[in-house]
């Protein structure tokens, strides 16, 4: 398998939690990438915004709203006001966004989040401490403010051998 093609494919994790979103629900995909999971929830009968960078691959989706921006140059949050019935993130962190992306989700809402932990950089990038998460980093940031319904912080083979963290959770 090309192992571009295997990035492209919704992650087992977010296919696996997908179903705690309401049919007709709205979805926040942030630092959505190449759209795969907008795509992916759009196509399951979920209305998407997808925020990224660069939209050029999100644009024409169809049922995915795409809104361009950087997440990371002190703009403000891009989406004051707006809240979702869930939120997904993967392959990506940026620490001072966790309180924007919380508020963003509604009470009862869910958010699925999946990226690379701490011991990642034994099998190659991200290395950079910045963008790696801490043990149990995500439990201790959604504590008092969502009920976990899964979490994992371990080792992966696919699409590439990896160290990650994961978290479905609803926001109570």
């Amino acid at each position: 398998m090309n192992p571009h093609h295997a990035l492209q494919q919704v992650s087992p994790w977010v296919e696996a939690h997908a179903g705690l979103v309401a049919l007709g629900g709205t979805v926040l995909d942030l630092a959505a990438g190449g759209g795969r999971h907008a795509r992916y929830f759009a196509w399951h009968g979920r209305k998407v915004v997808a925020v990224d960078k660069d939209v050029s691959a999100l644009a024409h989706l169809p049922g995915v709203t795409a809104i361009q921006a950087d997440l990371e140059d002190g703009s403000p949050w891009p989406l004051q006001g707006q809240v979702f019935d869930a939120a997904v993130v993967t392959n990506y962190l940026h620490r001072p966004l966790f309180p924007d992306l919380f508020a963003a989700i509604r009470t009862g809402g869910i958010l699925i989040y999946e990226t690379f932990a701490r011991g990642n950089e034994a099998y190659g990038k991200p290395d950079n401490p910045d963008f790696l998460l801490d043990p149990n980093e995500l439990v201790a940031r959604t504590l008092n403010q969502f009920v976990i319904v899964a979490f994992e912080d371990r080792y992966v083979d696919a699409p590439r051998p990896a160290i990650v963290q994961r978290i479905a959770a609803m926001k109570i």
